[in-house]
């Protein structure tokens, strides 16, 4: 193993790297100084770019919360976007479950499709910033002819830490599902404040 600091990457500049491979990422572990061999490996990193809206009146109003937003807390904004390479064993008929706060929330069904895109948007007003807190993302199967043998299966799902949301204020990522071969969700938080 090895890593690569992005700080040493030049942003949409392909680089080729040779890393030494490590037994660990500890830099005190002796283990390392024995030689494992090298990889080479071509990067190319693209920084995410957000695109604001063209007037400065549009820009506040999309990163502030409503008013009657709590002052000490504000709005959490999650947006599920698709899913890609998801299959059940008897049926894919997938559509998003999001489950927080107790509270959950469902996405429409997209019929017999692999990579389906809901674009779905889901809000909760908070008294508090959500920090040490997750929501759960689970992506499920439902027969499409009320099926009594297979009703319903779980194609995946994703825990996701909303502290990194409440410090950048907005994340859009694709998740690799858990208990999934190949799945992948894209989803989009937005922690907006009332100031």
């Amino acid at each position: 193993m090895n890593v690569i600091p992005l700080k040493d990457i030049t942003p949409d500049e392909l680089k080729e790297l040779t890393l030494n491979l490590l037994k660990t990422m500890d830099p005190d572990d002796p283990e390392n100084e024995k030689y494992r061999g090298d990889l080479t490996v071509e990067v190319l990193y693209k920084p995410f770019r957000v695109e604001l809206p063209e007037s400065a009146e549009d820009s506040s109003a999309m990163e502030k919360a409503p008013e009657g937003t709590p002052a000490s807390g504000g709005l959490l904004v999650i947006i599920i976007h698709e899913a890609e390479y998801v299959a059940g064993k008897h049926h894919t008929n997938p559509y998003a479950r999001l489950i927080f706060n107790g509270a959950e929330r469902r996405t429409k069904q997209v019929m017999k499709n692999r990579c389906p895109i809901w674009e779905e948007t889901f809000q909760f007003k908070l008294y508090r910033p959500p920090t040490n807190e997750r929501i759960l993302v689970e992506v499920e199967s439902a027969s499409s002819n009320m099926g009594l043998l297979h009703p319903k299966e779980n194609l995946g799902y994703v825990l996701i830490n909303l502290d990194d949301v409440v410090s950048n204020k907005r994340i859009n990522k694709k998740y690799n599902l858990m208990d999934s071969r190949h799945g992948r969700i894209q989803v989009e938080l937005q922690w907006r404040t009332p100031y």
